[in-house]
């Protein structure tokens, strides 16, 4: 039996976003903003209410939802989701989705601890369900998130209401599809063990590990996630000591252990960022915004005032300025590509099959590096003037374009 997978995440956050294989992932950017006391915000399927204040964050996320599958906000907090499944059952009835309480988090907190709290109260306040899917097939799944800042990470673990959270405080760490914090435990919802207790899954006496007390007893569905959240463990291990950002790129492009997929489930959507812990440097977030990231470009985005809409990795709206793009049932999915999709589309089909396909591949990884050569400097010496990087990611997009326009 097949079991849809989704992402996988590692520490100094890149997290590969796999996703149905016809779904569009969109690069989008939003301000920061004050509100209105009892202003609302519509999530992907219930209204909420608003914060007083939200901050930049940038996105990669499915076209058709509110929320964002990983991003980043002017703090240089980042946040990274994966699908999990647990003994309990994901709920159908709408709620917030996982992929909305990323963005929330990145809205609503300027720390990663802060970014853990805001999650658990938006879970106890409102919960977590829905379909994850724009074609209404009836696909839920529970959360678990990687958060990290500048000094430190946090993975969270959800079910229901529930949840735990683990303080990463050295070395590396790596999520997939499975639930992963056993006794290490810094956060949790508490009422999280007694619950566990009045199901029958802990007896109050043995060491209590969520992992082993929360997961879904089915060995197919934890050998097929199990698999991959150990590859990525073994590819970081294997640059300990030395992970770059080009370490992190190469192990999302890497497709015999899985963390690149493909199918009928396949990689989305990729991002890679560098976040220096001294607070006078740029925060560098290398996001693709195509699919399979050995066929894409890691262009980098810096935070600084004044940046616009990306136009070019914004899909076509619905509606007034970041609407929520569902579908209404029985109407056929709209076409949500966007500009730099539609170029990588159609190179896509031909870079392995053609000597035009080979050399445009070839032309696509200089670029890459000659960015991440330009964001080295910036990132040992710090940005002069903030006005030449506003259109950073654009400008990149644009190039992009233009090197598959090569002849």
């Amino acid at each position: 039996r097949m079991y849809p997978s989704s992402c996988d995440t590692f520490v100094a956050l890149p997290p590969n976003s796999d996703r149905p294989c016809d779904e569009v992932q969109e690069v989008v950017y939003f301000p920061d903003r004050d509100y209105k006391l009892g202003e609302k915000v519509e999530c992907t399927y219930i209204s909420i209410e608003q914060a007083a204040h939200t901050y930049a964050v940038v996105l990669s996320r499915p076209a058709w939802l509110w929320g964002a599958e990983m991003g980043a906000n002017e703090h240089q907090v980042c946040i990274g989701n994966e699908a999990v499944w647990g003994r309990e059952n994901p709920g159908d009835e709408e709620a917030l989705l996982g992929m909305d309480l990323v963005r929330l988090g990145l809205e609503r907190a300027d720390t990663a601890a802060k970014a853990v709290d805001v999650i658990a109260d938006l879970l106890e306040k409102y919960g977590q369900g829905g379909n994850c899917m724009e074609d209404l097939s009836g696909f839920t799944y529970l959360n678990s998130f990687l958060i990290s800042d500048r000094t430190e990470a946090w993975v969270m673990e959800t079910s229901g209401k529930y949840w735990v959270a683990e303080r990463v405080q050295d070395g590396y760490r790596n999520i997939s599809n499975q639930y992963s914090i056993t006794t290490k435990i810094d956060k949790e919802h508490p009422g999280m063990r007694e619950y566990a207790k009045s199901q029958g899954w802990w007896d109050g006496k043995a060491p209590f590990s969520f992992a082993e007390t929360y997961s879904f007893m089915d060995t197919a569905r934890i050998e097929a996630s199990g698999s991959r959240f150990c590859e990525g463990r073994k590819l970081l291990e294997r640059s300990k000591g030395h992970i770059t950002a080009e370490t992190m790129m190469d192990i999302l492009r890497d497709k015999q252990s899985g963390i690149n997929m493909e199918g009928m489930f396949m990689t989305t959507g990729s991002m890679v960022s560098v976040v220096p812990t001294d607070c006078a440097l740029p925060g560098v977030h290398y996001i693709t915004g195509t699919p399979d990231p050995d066929r894409s470009v890691f262009k980098p985005f810096i935070f600084v005032k004044d940046i616009k809409q990306l136009k070019q990795t914004s899909s076509p709206t619905l509606g007034p300025e970041d609407p929520v793009k569902k579908i209404p049932r029985f109407q056929t999915k709209p076409d949500r590509k966007h500009p730099l999709f539609i170029k990588h589309e159609l190179v896509a089909a031909i870079i392995e099959t053609t000597d035009r396909g080979q050399k445009i591949m070839r032309n696509m990884r200089e670029f890459e590096k000659e960015k991440m050569a330009e964001m080295e400097k910036l990132l040992s010496s710090g940005i002069e003037d903030p006005t030449s990087v506003v259109h950073l990611f654009s400008d990149s997009v644009q190039q992009e374009i233009s090197v598959y326009s090569k002849k």
